[in-house]
């Protein structure tokens, strides 16, 4: 085993001891990564240089005219044709280069103009198959066939970019994300822009204090209700929305309100409508995809990319280093990790035990291309953030190249969102499993960091329902009135803050939000298809609902803010771990300490505690004053919690040293430390 490879694999197994017995599986990887370096990088490259495939490929000024190129290892003849050339099929044939590229040179800067409608013409024995060049900039839907196009696009002037330190912007050192579509971020029934997010959208996550815009759907997708993932051209910004331009502005307007924004990325699989995307793009139903069985995802419907193949490698890998410099994006969630990493895409797996992590259903060529993906991104831009959509828990996901991981910087704490379902459908208000809840908040991979949510995108769709909408049901459309009570409203309001509250302050180093969640949007998102008309009615936000002042939605997105504002304001999630004080089943009761911060939560239905003893051996002997309760009347509370009041840390026989505390039902109290004990 060489040195390097010796170090990574000790360097993963002094972290965690239980992967002794995969110790040769975990040195065959990284062997693996350390071959597929010297295979496309060789002595003197560097990833950089290796991703620049989007300067070569594609449409390019070239002296006083143009060159195209395409990958096209299957072709027999291929052809450019399109709006330049009166669609003539024949006028404009390529020329093959060595190893299957195909090149033309058109002369004349005129030859192509700005908005011209381009394809290719492949033929594959005797088939003649219509085609969208791979690393198309743009894309625009033929509204008589319903089929994607590419276009030429060369806006009048290169867009000139307000963020001109985007390299040395520092990252959120505690990531507050907030989750978008951008089609379905307008209150209009109708398909939302770049620019309506930036002018009405942009503005709102920064007033509710998130630092990070996560976006989806960018990528070019022909079929608007697939949320985004039914990838066609990795290139072209999805024109749904508007043009190229029209994303960097929001994106560079984001940076000036000190906002990061990552891009969903979806390398994990790719729509296999032909003629649209890079299916049998040659002909071949291998060029960019695994052969047979293993290159379809038959869950999802979808192709499966070849990562052992350098040109994909290429392909992938110039893709990402585009979006960083092409549109600045600060970094990449990385959709359907669990899908790439398994052959059978993690499909009823409960990854209950280490073996099932290793063996043969392990995916060893989409391990390393995410190695090299988060060193590259890193590479490119040191204060890059990348995070692991993983819901098999991997271990290494997210610890460092050096000690045998992955390279990603955060994993999603994806078994959360199931936790809290499962939790609200099995069990009563007020025999919530506190055990339970305290592991699944707390037990993560070592030094592997985690952004922890609540509720998912997924949740908000059809067939599925946001926390709010599966605890109170029907009543959302009667009981939302500030002035209306029932007893099932009342705990719904106050469960959803303590949810989000214990989320948020004991789950992990950052904190995800699906947009409009947090302030407990009614309804499902139902994107327009046939079986509704066509309707954009539930592919909205209805921000008004939280505007109006009225409405307990208000309520709900008051505490969201304020919530963000303490953390930020006590760099919570920069503190010690999360240490348990006390967990009582039968009270409800839970409380724990960060640092010189304690946090005592009441889920108990309807019980309150009236001298809750409050343990402070973990965070300090001393004062401590209430900075924050989830029952101020702001948020809907009754203003129960005494703000102003002193206690005083003391020794209590058979307790322990500790304070009494006032614990109304369905609270959360949050104690800071303002003086020390006086010996």
């Amino acid at each position: 085993m060489a040195n390097a490879v010796l170090r990574a694999v000790s360097g993963m197994l002094k972290i965690d001891p239980g992967l002794a017995p995969y110790e040769k599986e975990i040195a065959l990887r990284e062997n693996r990564l350390q071959e597929l370096k010297k295979r496309i990088l060789g002595r003197n490259s560097s990833l950089s240089s290796f991703a620049d495939g989007y300067f070569y490929f594609g449409f390019h000024r070239n002296g006083n005219g143009w060159v195209f190129r395409e990958w096209l290892p299957g072709a027999d003849e291929v052809s450019l044709f399109g709006d330049f050339n009166g669609w003539n099929r024949g006028s404009h044939p390529l020329y093959r280069l060595p190893d299957g590229v195909w090149e033309i040179a058109l002369n004349g800067r005129d030859a192509l103009r700005h908005g011209q409608h381009v394809k290719l013409l492949v033929r594959k024995g005797s088939q003649w198959l219509e085609r969208i060049p791979a690393y198309i900039r743009y894309c625009e839907m033929d509204e008589s066939s319903h089929k994607l196009c590419g276009m030429i696009w060369e806006s009048d002037s290169p867009y000139i970019w307000g963020d001109r330190n985007f390299f040395k912007r520092k990252k959120p050192s505690s990531p507050l994300i907030y989750e978008a579509h951008i089609g379905m971020a307008q209150e209009k029934e109708g398909i939302g822009t770049y620019r309506e997010f930036a002018q009405n959208v942009l503005p709102r996550i920064h007033h509710l204090g998130y630092n990070t815009l996560q976006l989806m759907a960018v990528m070019e997708h022909p079929y608007y209700a697939s949320f985004g993932y039914q990838v066609t051209s990795l290139f072209a910004p999805a024109h749904w929305f508007g043009s190229p331009e029209d994303l960097k502005e929001l994106i560079d307007r984001a940076h000036g309100l000190g906002i990061t924004v990552l891009l969903d990325v979806v390398h994990s699989h790719a729509c296999l409508n032909e003629g649209e995307g890079l299916y049998k793009q040659d002909g071949t139903e291998e060029q960019y995809f695994l052969p047979g069985e293993r290159g379809r995802h038959e869950a999802w419907g979808t192709g499966i990319y070849d990562y052992g193949k350098t040109e994909v490698m290429h392909l992938l890998l110039s893709n990402l280093k585009y979006w960083v410099e092409e549109f600045h994006f600060d970094g990449f969630r990385f959709d359907g990790v669990t899908s790439m990493i398994f052959e059978n895409h993690g499909l009823g797996t409960a990854f209950t035990d280490y073996g099932q992590y290793y063996g043969l259903n392990t995916n060893i060529d989409a391990l390393n291309y995410l190695t090299l993906a988060n060193t590259l991104v890193h590479e490119l831009n040191p204060y890059a953030i990348t995070v692991a959509e993983d819901m098999s828990g991997t271990p290494g996901m997210a610890l460092p190249e050096k000690k045998a991981g992955i390279g990603f910087d955060y994993r999603l704490a994806m078994g959360l969102p199931d936790f809290w379902i499962k939790t609200l459908k099995e069990r009563e208000y007020g025999h919530f499993p506190m055990g339970a809840l305290w592991k699944e908040l707390t037990d993560h991979r070592p030094q592997e960091k985690v952004i922890a949510y609540c509720e998912s995108h997924d949740q908000a769709l059809v067939g599925d329902m946001t926390l709010l909408f599966r605890m109170v049901r029907a009543e959302i459309y009667t009981g939302m009135e500030k002035s209306y009570h029932s007893p099932s409203m009342d705990a719904a309001v106050d469960f959803h803050k303590l949810i989000r509250l214990v989320t948020l302050l004991c789950a992990g180093d950052g904190y995800l939000n699906f947009m409009g969640n947090e302030f407990g949007h009614p309804e499902w998102i139902d994107f327009p298809r046939e079986g509704n008309g066509w309707s954009h009615k539930y592919a909205r936000r209805q921000w008004s609902l939280a505007e109006n002042g009225l409405l307990k939605y208000a309520w709900l997105e008051a505490f969201d803010r304020e919530m963000l504002a303490l953390a930020k304001k006590q760099r919570i999630l920069k503190k010690d771990r999360p240490q348990s004080l006390w967990i009582d089943e039968e009270k409800q009761m839970l409380s724990f300490a960060r640092g010189d911060m304690l946090f005592v939560f009441n889920f108990h239905h309807e019980i309150s505690q009236s001298a809750f003893f409050v343990h402070t051996h973990l965070s300090g002997d001393g004062d401590y004053r209430v900075i924050f309760s989830t029952d101020e009347e702001i948020f809907g509370g009754q203003g129960r919690v005494q703000t102003d009041y002193v206690y005083s840390s003391e020794k209590r026989a058979g307790k322990g040293q500790g304070f009494s505390i006032y614990v109304p039902c369905r609270c959360a109290i949050v104690l800071k430390r303002i003086a020390k004990l006086k010996k």
